[in-house]
């Protein structure tokens, strides 16, 4: 054998020989235990997956690049926004929402859209979707929700009597399923749909003052989706769509991109605003707060290996950087928790050290032991704060001068209280209905009557008229026709 090629060897070094044939007694006996490679591989392969996502289980990544097209220094002093022209490397990953890995990446559902920045101040993750608002305004729903999208106890099949039962007892939930039951519910693949970091965060500037914002990634390849029809061909024709079309443009050299805009609220506009600004399951009005560019994110580079960089990747909106903070939304004060438990949980407490998702530049903590740890652990210093031995430091320039009020007393507020406008679930859902082109009307009725079709049992008439009632509350016209497809009509009106 030539002394340049690699040999083959086993998980602790030993080059080996014998990988296609079993140790056994005889051409046709019985096997030994002792052909331990046989035993290493098999136990390997035992454990080859690891727990999938609870959610967001089937998704696809790529590696790229952030560029700054313009100053929003006033804004925030984040480095990664410094100057017009800095590049910073990234990871994205997409992915369908309710089904398990196998699923099929067409399906309707909302699409994950979730980024990470590896900047040289710590990794900042932005995770959100390809829809600006959520089903839900409260973290305490969301298992409920998700549970609800999920298989049945009893047949271990998804059920739309379930969603349409959990939807219409919580009209919060319209302005999302409006959204997901048009054509932007099955979008093209990944490259052709937008994204957002949809929660409301807040951006702090060199002087400590603090803005909220809400950041839209607009496709630049323009927006396109599959009809109803057409999602469902292609879910038996290629299940990995979305998938493949991503890797095979990059593959090309046909880099998707998308360009970064924020929408800017001060703090003082926040507490003027009638409408919750930090509600999820609302909008901020474009004319009143407006658009403004940022920068280009383009993705050019594919994984090298799936498992390693995608499937172990993991995001959470925890982890901001000094210039970006967080807000008052409730959903994103639970994520803040959930999200890093998750990763915990399905990869263990070193989770950050995997590479994908360590940062590359400087990391001094005392975090050390626990499960999977692959670095040196700290070698031989201490694992304690203050020492007298290091020279790790707390910096005093990151600390927060700008910490947001508040000045209230601690109670198990109703979410949808009428004293402060919160129980207006259908204005917006509304306005979005009347804006859309009469052909987007029909695919959004028809979509929805063929979904609410498959509600079934002793409770469907129940289900049907109580979501048919939040339909006719947003639109007049969408909750008659929508009947009308039904074969019924709305019979509570108020």
């Amino acid at each position: 054998m030539s002394k340049n090629k690699k040999k083959l060897t086993t998980a602790s070094g030993r080059p080996y020989y014998e990988r296609e044939d079993s140790l056994s007694v005889g051409s046709r006996g019985p096997l030994l235990l002792e052909d331990y490679t046989l035993h290493e591989n098999m136990a390997h392969f035992n454990r080859e997956r690891i727990p999938e996502r609870v959610v967001h289980a089937k998704g696809s990544g790529a590696f790229g690049t952030f560029t700054v097209t313009h100053d929003i220094t006033k804004y925030t002093r984040a480095k990664i926004f410094s100057e017009i022209g800095k590049k910073t490397d990234m990871l994205a990953r997409f992915s369908v929402v309710a089904g398990e890995r196998g699923a099929a990446d067409v399906d309707r559902d909302p699409r994950g859209f979730a980024l990470k920045f590896y900047t040289e101040e710590g990794n900042w993750d932005l995770v959100g979707n390809n829809t600006p608002v959520f089903f839900m305004k409260d973290p305490k729903k969301f298992n409920d929700f998700i549970h609800s999208q999920k298989r049945h106890p009893f047949t271990n099949m998804q059920s739309q009597t379930m969603q349409w039962d959990w939807w219409s007892l919580n009209p919060e939930s319209l302005h999302q399923v409006i959204i997901l039951m048009s054509n932007r519910g099955t979008p093209y693949g990944y490259r052709h749909m937008n994204g957002y970091g949809s929660h409301t965060f807040s951006m702090i500037n060199a002087e400590d003052e603090r803005h909220y914002v809400k950041f839209h990634f607009k496709t630049d390849q323009g927006i396109k989706n599959f009809s109803d029809k057409e999602a469902v061909e292609m879910a038996g024709k290629n299940k990995d769509f979305s998938q493949q079309d991503l890797l095979e443009h990059i593959e090309e050299g046909n880099f998707p991109s998308w360009t970064l805009k924020i929408q800017v609220m001060t703090e003082e506009e926040a507490v003027e605003q009638k409408t919750n600004p930090f509600d999820l399951s609302k909008v901020w009005p474009h004319d009143e707060f407006p658009l403004i560019e940022v920068g280009k994110m383009e993705l050019n580079k594919n994984a090298d290996n799936y498992f390693a960089q995608i499937e172990q990747s993991a995001f959470a909106p925890a982890h901001i950087v000094d210039g970006i903070g967080y807000s008052p939304d409730k959903m994103l004060q639970g994520r803040l928790l959930s999200y890093p438990d998750a990763h915990r949980y399905r990869l263990g407490a070193n989770y950050e050290q995997i590479p994908v998702n360590r940062c590359p530049y400087a990391v001094n903590n005392y975090e050390r032991d626990g499960f999977m740890t692959v670095t040196d652990n700290g070698g031989r210093s201490e694992n304690y704060y203050p020492n007298s031995f290091d020279d790790i430091k707390a910096d005093e320039d990151y600390k927060l001068k700008a910490p947001e009020v508040h000045d209230a007393e601690a109670d198990w507020f109703d979410r949808n209280d009428p004293a402060r406008n919160d129980d207006d679930h259908y204005h917006q859902p509304g306005k979005l209905y009347q804006i859309m082109d009469d052909k987007a009307k029909q695919d959004l009725i028809q979509n929805t009557v063929g979904a609410m079709s498959d509600i079934s049992g002793t409770k469907k008439e129940e289900i049907t008229q109580r979501q048919l009632t939040h339909w006719y509350k947003a639109d007049a016209e969408l909750g008659e026709k929508i009947a009308e497809g039904l074969g019924t009509t709305v019979h509570n009106k108020q």
